[in-house]
């Protein structure tokens, strides 16, 4: 029985649905995400009421990054399917969700993120033209901002899309690019999303495609990396990606604001 993805709240279970046919696979990496996972999947369920509207159909995978807490349990009360990652690593947490998703399309969303309906059909329209690849969103953080942080999430957006490097907090691939190219590189702790993009917009090339910055509604994540880190923590990591990243992208401890486990 086809069920009504309409509604403005998400009742547990809902979220998944047993389909021969997927078109969008929306998988999320969890490590230790009790507090937000299920506020994102119900943003998730509802903003896909734009992809069901369209006849579309759609899944959610979540990779349980060995938590210690009920991430799992919360995925599973909602319907998500549910794949374990026993090494703590972003990227190795993707590909083992993208290695269970059905979809012909594979969106990655952070477990702190919430999509908008809005965002979810400039996907929709951009990936029907057949023209695309891949690519990213815009991202935009909860709260009042001090100006320090709205400068640079500002200066992240200007590099996306001059770039065409996506966020990790969104990214989508069509399925047979993500695994032409290999998926995301596992020999970083941080910045294989940049990894990918950069693979996929190589594979883009040789197939007559483009990966594309979605900016006409961007992501919205949450600030808590702002609220849980001291500003000198943030400028630490600031610098490691701007002048020390070759050299400490495989340290895992170098980049403790993604596995320190401060939630």
């Amino acid at each position: 029985m086809a069920m009504d993805y309409s509604r403005t709240t998400v009742t547990k279970g809902s979220i998944f649905t047993d389909m021969s046919k997927v078109n969008f696979s929306f998988i999320i990496p969890a490590f230790n995400e009790e507090k937000l996972l299920a506020h994102t999947l119900e943003s998730i369920c509802d903003s896909a009421a734009v992809l069901t509207a369209k006849g579309l159909e759609w899944e959610v995978v979540v990779c349980d990054n060995n938590s210690t807490d009920q991430t799992p349990a919360i995925a599973k009360e909602y319907g998500a399917r549910v794949v374990f990652e026993g090494k703590n690593q972003i990227a190795r947490a993707r590909n083992a969700g993208a290695s269970i998703a059905k979809g012909d399309w594979f969106v990655f969303i952070d477990a702190d993120s919430v999509p908008p309906p809005e965002l979810f059909e400039d996907l929709v329209n951009t990936v029907s033209t057949g023209k695309i690849a891949g690519g990213g969103a815009l991202m935009s953080v909860e709260g009042d901002l001090h100006w320090f942080y709205r400068f640079w999430i500002w200066m992240w957006n200007r590099t996306s899309l001059f770039m065409s490097w996506a966020a990790g907090s969104f990214v989508y691939s069509r399925a047979d690019g993500f695994n032409a190219v290999g998926g995301f590189p596992e020999d970083c702790y941080t910045g294989e999303e940049i990894g990918l993009s950069r693979k996929l917009k190589c594979w883009a090339k040789k197939k007559d495609l483009e990966f594309r910055i979605l900016k006409k509604c961007p992501l919205l994540t949450s600030s808590r990396k702002i609220s849980l880190y001291s500003r000198a923590e943030l400028l630490k990591t600031l610098i490691l990606t701007l002048f020390l990243y070759p050299f400490v992208r495989n340290r895992r401890k170098a980049w403790f604001m993604w596995y320190d486990g401060r939630r």
